[in-house]
């Protein structure tokens, strides 16, 4: 409870003190629904992508998907130098 004590006082000040560890595991779920993001990369090649879409409809349903094409070579250069 004290690591997530540290953070509701960053949103709750002093307030933060006197929070039970109920109110203490809602801040905590409530952080994790606001900030957890999950991503999930398939190959959309062979059987293996559809039959997972059969099972589990909400990966098209209830899910963003992003269709990247190919990186030029000198893409993946250009971003690997800015940012590593």
């Amino acid at each position: 409870t004290d690591a997530v004590r540290k953070y509701a006082k960053e949103d709750y000040g002093k307030a933060a003190d006197d929070m039970s560890p109920q109110d203490l595991y809602a801040y905590f779920v409530k952080r994790v629904k606001t900030y957890l993001h999950v991503v999930l990369a398939f190959s959309p090649i062979g059987d293996g992508f559809r039959q997972r879409l059969r099972k589990f409809p909400s990966l098209i349903n209830c899910c963003t998907i992003d269709w990247f094409r190919e990186w030029p070579s000198d893409a993946l250069v250009a971003v690997a130098e800015k940012f590593l």
